[in-house]
Formats: structure tokens, C-alpha cells, sequence
């Protein structure tokens, strides 16, 4: 008899774990299911702010000043003011800047379309890279340009005129108002005057300016970032982690990055607030300038006494997520907020995310879009194929840790920031992880970042439509989208609609306006120098050069390739249009010659921060500085309140 009841007792014991994992109305979703109710977009981020810029997004009461790491959706709006300068992110290596009074907006956005426009200002669509099935629009009150490879665009909008200007290799078509597509070619300037029938002419494109310099080194300097190593390719933000933290191997998580100079007591996920995503629902802003990729990527641990961020094994396409944390409901439980409240804390190495956002079919099932790691439930790694039934989690690792779980009165939620209180420890065991949906409804103030009235642009400038080949999302067309504006009505104008050009992989040029018949400009573009040479062991030149071409030749010096990558700080826009830096006249002396700099291994010392150092270099080698200090110019990363911006070197990084 006993023979006979242990082999019972063991398939009794298998078959509860089977139930304990069986799939239901919690079950975990089909790949399909997942990629639809994540969607995998990732939204363009607000990376700089200088100045006065302000931002709205339809369901707000007004405008309000614009918030560092904001995603942006469809119907966002963006004002500079005079002294203002922004930048939004719109790929790994394509970024949108705008100057002082521009008025900017994201119409569109989809896997392979985005779509911007600008009604007043300067701005400039730098683009290192172009998906191959990928198009970006760019509107303007006189025609709509579409881009299809990387380059560096500019476009000038004022009340008469419309300038756009390719450089780099880049090209673009214009659809006008009325008019054909037009091929504007690479290195061209096309200017667009009137409204109705706009007037077009063609100039080969003036000189950089002072801004255009800045959008250059800007975007050196932000490919150029160590953190890449460690850091799936389509990740944003990742060259602010090279100045607001350190790398580190841990045995158990790999690389993980922490961060300096934080406050007391701080937790992830403390230091911003909610605001409401019309995509993604209910998704976190940070206020550090580091607070992109470290809140919508990977885990937070807790190891060695330090908060650390551990984006996992580097996948192939990482999955953006409008934040990491698990959500709590608490019966019984009393804080010194009041009840009812929200509490949070940061997911743990390889836990599940519980989607709050997305159809009904995703939305409470456990998710693990984009993580490369192993996948833990309730402390226990678990295999890929395993199906989790999401009330059987009830286990979150970072709820142990002293100050982790952030809290919040219910109706302060998504409204304001800086009340929130922590969690004792004698209380967290009471707290109930919540598998669903959140049940706060957005209010006014919840689709703004920060706080406080924002700069108006003028009416006359949101008034204005501008020449498109989509409607806006989610608008028909022959509607006009309104948004209040404290007692006021916003006209938004519904754009004006033109076919758009097909792909082609050359669209042929129809009726090409005059070269050089410009009423504006009518001085020639004088022949630019040769380009500085490398100055080796000097080559005797094959063909003599004529005295006229040797006069043309002015001898020059080549700056260091550090230099070059600096940015010069924000212009103002009086500046615009300026000179190049002047080169070396001809015999003039390069200089003395730096003797060579020697290098000698420091002592080691015990290390504060967990693990071992990760960026270590060669003793032999030293590490190039950015900057006279930690801080680049015009980055516009300040270093935090009290703590004296350097630049480390490779053995007191691993040294703090």
C-alpha cells in the first residue's frame, strides 16, 4: 500500500504545480498578443532644454514650462522663446533641435513615418542614420519636404518666406501648396515665398553659421559616448550616463550603472511624477538629467549598500516601457498621506512587468518584452517557456529595501509632485500588488510635467496651417482641433493636404526654378579653401601649382579631433551667420611641439562601489577630456547642487 501511495503523492505534487502556472484569465499572452499591446514605439524624448521653452499637450488647461526627459505623443506642441534652444530625440542617431521663437509640433508617428511641424522659428533635423523603410516629414506653411536618408536639414520659417537647406549628402522632396514634387538635392537652399502659390528658387547653401557649428559637435559629442558598450543599441540617453555616474561588474548582474550624488534616502522612481501618455497611459518623468534610460529600461538592484541600474544581456531590439515598477493596493494600511493612496517600487533583476497600459488582451498579464536576462518570479528563475499565472506573484525583491516603496494620496497622483511619503518596513507586508489597470483618471494637470504658466507663442503663430500629406493622428481632417486655454479656445488649423511624392529612389525634378535669382541674396558663394591637410612628412606634389591657385592655398593647421567634437556654447540669435574661425596664414609657424606625456599606474585602492571597475583603460593610454570641466559646453548638463563638476580618471572611477 504505501509502494502504491508514493508515486500518487508525487504526481499529485506535479500536477498542483501545473495548476499553480496553468494558463487562464491571467495567463500569460501569445508573442502576438504581447507586440500589440506594447506596441515596441518608442517615443521621442525631450533630451535638452535651454531657456525658455514651454509645452502643451491636448486635455491641458494651458501651456507649461517644458520638462527634461518628457516623452512626447502626437498633438504635442513645443514654443522656444527668444533665448530659448530644445532638442528631441527621434532615433539612436537622429536628433530635432529648434532655436529662439520657434513653434514646433509631433503630428505623427508611426514605425515608418514621423511627422513634425514647425509654424515660426529656426530648426534643424540633424540625422546620422535613416531606417531604409523609414520617412520624415517636416511641414511648414509652405510645403511639406520629405526625407528618406540621413543628413543635416535646416529650415527658416518666417511670416513671407520659408528656407530649407540640405547638407551632408542629404536630400529631400518638396511637395508645395498647389504645386509638383521637387527634388531639393544635396548641398541646395530652396526658398518658398507667398501663400497661396508659393514661389520657389534655388541657391547653392550659405555657409555655416554659429548654430549650425553647435548642431554639429552637439551630436559628435552625444555618438560618442562610453555607455554604449554596456547599453542595447536602440536606447536613448545613453551619453548622459557617462557624466552622472559610474560603471561597475557585478558577478550576479553584469554591467550595472550608479549614480552619484543622490540625496538621502533616495529611491528610484522618487524624484519626478506621473503624467499621462494618450499612448502608453500613465508613464514616469524623472528630473534628473540622467533619467531616460535608466526609468523605461532594464532593472534597478540594490547591491553593496547602492541603488544600481542593471540593463541586463544586450538584445538585439530593446522594448521601451512607459515605466518598471510594480503597483500596490494596501487594505488596511494607514501612511501620512491618507488613504486611499498609490504606492510603487522599482522591479528587481529578471521580475515581470504587469502592463497597466494596452488592449484588454495585455493589460495584467506578466510581461518580459525586451529583457534579455533570466526571468524571476517570486525570487525563483523560471524557464522562458514557463506560463505564469500573474496572482500566483506575489514577491517583489526591491520591497525589502529600506525607503524603496514610494507613496502617494490617490488624488494627488499624476496632479502634482513632491508629497509623496515612503513606506515603513513594518507596513509592507500588508501591501497587495495590484494586476491590472490603475483606476486614477487624468485631470488637466496630468498631461504637463512641471508645474506653473509656460510662454504663449502667438496666436498668429498656431494659427497658421502648414502644407502636409497626413492629417494629424487620431484628427479627421475636416475638423479643427481645439484645446481650452484657461477661459480661451486654441484653434488648432487642420493642415492643407497634398499627394504624397512616391519612393523613389531619385524623384526627377519638375520645372526647376532659376539658379541665383534670388531678390534677397544676390552675392555668389566665394570658393572655400582646400581643406586642412595632415601635417606629416610633407609628399612633393605630382602637377606644380600656378600662382593663382598657390595664393588660393593658405596654409593651415588641422585642430585636434577633440576640439572639433566640442560644442561652442548656445548661440544667441543675434549671433547667426557669423564667420568661420580664421585659419593660419600662409608661414605662419605651427607652434612647439607638446613633448610626450608619460603615464604611470596609480596605487590601487579598495573600492566603495560595489563590484569592479567597468570602463578601464590601458595604463598606457589616458583618457581624453571633453571638457575644462565635467560639464561640455553647451550640453546643457549641470552638475548637481553642491558637487564640484571633474572629469574622472580611469582608476578614481572605480575610487569615489
Amino acid at each position: 500500500m504505501l509502494t502504491r501511495t508514493t508515486p500518487m503523492i508525487a504526481v499529485l505534487m506535479v500536477l498542483a504545480l501545473v495548476l499553480a502556472f496553468a494558463p487562464g484569465a491571467s495567463a500569460a499572452p501569445s508573442p502576438t498578443q504581447s507586440r500589440a499591446g506594447a506596441i515596441g514605439r518608442t517615443p521621442p524624448r525631450l533630451s535638452y532644454l535651454d531657456g525658455d521653452v514651454s509645452f502643451w499637450r491636448p486635455g491641458a488647461d494651458s501651456w507649461a514650462p517644458a520638462q527634461l526627459n518628457t516623452p512626447l505623443a502626437p498633438g504635442d506642441e513645443l514654443y522656444t522663446g527668444n533665448r530659448g534652444n530644445l532638442e528631441l530625440q527621434v532615433g539612436t542617431r537622429a536628433f530635432v533641435r529648434a532655436w529662439g521663437d520657434t513653434q514646433l509640433g509631433l503630428v505623427n508617428q508611426e514605425p515608418d513615418f514621423l511627422q513634425v511641424k514647425v509654424t515660426s522659428g529656426h530648426l534643424s533635423l540633424d540625422l546620422r542614420a535613416v531606417d531604409p523603410a523609414r520617412t520624415v516629414e517636416l511641414d511648414t506653411p509652405h510645403a511639406a519636404f520629405t526625407i528618406e536618408r540621413p543628413g543635416y536639414y535646416r529650415v527658416d520659417v518666417t511670416q513671407e518666406r520659408t528656407s530649407f537647406i540640405t547638407r551632408r549628402g542629404g536630400q529631400a522632396t518638396m511637395m508645395p501648396a498647389g504645386g509638383q514634387a521637387t527634388a531639393v538635392t544635396p548641398s541646395e537652399e530652396v526658398v518658398l515665398e507667398g501663400t497661396a502659390t508659393a514661389t520657389v528658387q534655388s541657391f547653392v547653401v550659405p555657409e555655416l553659421d554659429v548654430w549650425d557649428r553647435w548642431n554639429y559637435a552637439r551630436t559628435d559629442e552625444l555618438l560618442d559616448a562610453v555607455s554604449a558598450r554596456y547599453v542595447p543599441s536602440g536606447v536613448y540617453g545613453v551619453d548622459d550616463l557617462d557624466h552622472h555616474g559610474s560603471w561597475r561588474l557585478v558577478e550576479t548582474y553584469g554591467p550595472v550603472w550608479v549614480p552619484e550624488a543622490l540625496p538621502a534616502g533616495w529611491a528610484p522612481y522618487s524624484t519626478g511624477r506621473w503624467i499621462w501618455d494618450p499612448h502608453y497611459g500613465w508613464t514616469w518623468v524623472d528630473t534628473a538629467p540622467w533619467g531616460w534610460a535608466p526609468y523605461h529600461y532594464g532593472r534597478w538592484v540594490f547591491v553593496g549598500g547602492f541603488w544600481a541600474w542593471a540593463p541586463g544581456p544586450l538584445v538585439v531590439r530593446p522594448v521601451y516601457a512607459p515605466a518598471l515598477v510594480a503597483f500596490f493596493a494596501a487594505p488596511g494600511v494607514r501612511v501620512t498621506v491618507g488613504t486611499p493612496f498609490v504606492s510603487w517600487v522599482a522591479l528587481g533583476w529578471g521580475e515581470p512587468l504587469v502592463p497597466w497600459w494596452g488592449a484588454v488582451s495585455f493589460v495584467g498579464r506578466p510581461w518580459w518584452g525586451g529583457w534579455g536576462g533570466p526571468r524571476i518570479v517570486n525570487k525563483v528563475v523560471i524557464s522562458r517557456t514557463t506560463v505564469v499565472n500573474v496572482n500566483n506573484i506575489t514577491v517583489y525583491r526591491n520591497v525589502s529595501v529600506r525607503d524603496a516603496v514610494v507613496a502617494v494620496r490617490e488624488d494627488h497622483f499624476g496632479r502634482r509632485s513632491g508629497d509623496e511619503v515612503r513606506i515603513a518596513q513594518a507596513e509592507v507586508r500588508h501591501l497587495e500588488p495590484l494586476r491590472g489597470a490603475l483606476h486614477v483618471k487624468p485631470e488637466p494637470s496630468s498631461f504637463v510635467a512641471a508645474g506653473g504658466r509656460g510662454i504663449h507663442p502667438p496666436n498668429a503663430t498656431l494659427a497658421r496651417p502648414v502644407v502636409a500629406t497626413r492629417p494629424p493622428a487620431g484628427r479627421p481632417l475636416a475638423s479643427r482641433g481645439e484645446a481650452r486655454e484657461g477661459a480661451a479656445t486654441v484653434s488648432l488649423p487642420a493642415p492643407r493636404i497634398v499627394p504624397a511624392p512616391k519612393k523613389t529612389p531619385a524623384p526627377p525634378v519638375q520645372s526647376r526654378p532659376p539658379f541665383g535669382a534670388s531678390q534677397v541674396l544676390r552675392q555668389e558663394r566665394p570658393r572655400p579653401p582646400l581643406p586642412p591637410q595632415f601635417e606629416g612628412p610633407q609628399r612633393p606634389e605630382a602637377v606644380p601649382a600656378t600662382p593663382r591657385e598657390s595664393a588660393r592655398r593658405p596654409e593651415v593647421t588641422a585642430p585636434a579631433p577633440r576640439d572639433l567634437a566640442r560644442p561652442t556654447p548656445t548661440p544667441r540669435k543675434e549671433d547667426r551667420r557669423t564667420t568661420e574661425p580664421q585659419l593660419r596664414s600662409p608661414g605662419q609657424p605651427a607652434g612647439p611641439t607638446s613633448p610626450p606625456q608619460r603615464f604611470e599606474a596609480s596605487r590601487p585602492q579598495a573600492p566603495q562601489l560595489p563590484g569592479e571597475p567597468a570602463n578601464r583603460l590601458f595604463p598606457g593610454r589616458a583618457e581624453g577630456r571633453r571638457g575644462e570641466s565635467g560639464t561640455a559646453p553647451g550640453r546643457g548638463h549641470e552638475a548637481p547642487s553642491g558637487v564640484k563638476p571633474q572629469e574622472r580618471g580611469p582608476q578614481e572611477r572605480g575610487q569615489r
